[in-house]
């Protein structure tokens, strides 16, 4: 037809490829999933203030795999952020400096009582959700494990 023009073919085929992708979201449009924790010591209703699985091998094997289905999405494979939320490896990076045991041991029981207190709430900031709240899915173990597996990541030992 004169005065009308088509699209090339690989514009047109582009298009449709585009519109079948599904969107992409930055923190992940996936179901939280619950962590198996039957390996591990019960640890009761009442969350502990420091974590009770720091240096064990079967919660920190538990926690590598409750990471990589719960957090790696968007803290990164083994704890290396790829930017999109913060490092976890520098979780406790304050309490590697500190010279005076007392003072290292206070900052990591700090530390690891934020952990569980965002996992647990998530991070919301001006509305917008930063992090999930995880209460309800991870439970106490899982909880610890993780903390355990990524104590395991730090760029610097305490």
């Amino acid at each position: 037809m004169p005065g009308h023009t088509l699209a090339p073919r690989s514009l047109v085929l582009a298009a449709a490829l585009i519109a079948l992708v599904p969107p992409a979201w930055a923190h992940g449009d996936v179901t939280p999933q619950v962590v198996d924790t039957t390996s591990l010591p019960t640890l009761g209703d009442n969350w502990k203030s420091e974590n009770p699985f720091r240096g064990h091998k079967a919660a920190i094997a538990v926690g590598t795999s409750a990471y990589n289905q719960n957090c790696a999405r968007c803290h990164g494979l083994e704890a290396v952020s790829g930017g999109i939320a913060p490092d976890l490896r520098l979780l406790d990076k304050d309490c590697v400096t500190l010279k005076v045991e007392k003072r290292k041991q206070a900052c990591v029981a700090e530390m690891d009582q934020y952990f569980a207190d965002s996992v647990r709430k998530g991070k919301v900031r001006n509305g917008a959700v930063y992090m999930p709240p995880f209460d309800g899915i991870l439970n106490q173990e899982a909880t610890w494990a993780i903390k355990a597996y990524l104590e395991t990541r730090r760029e610097k030992p305490l």
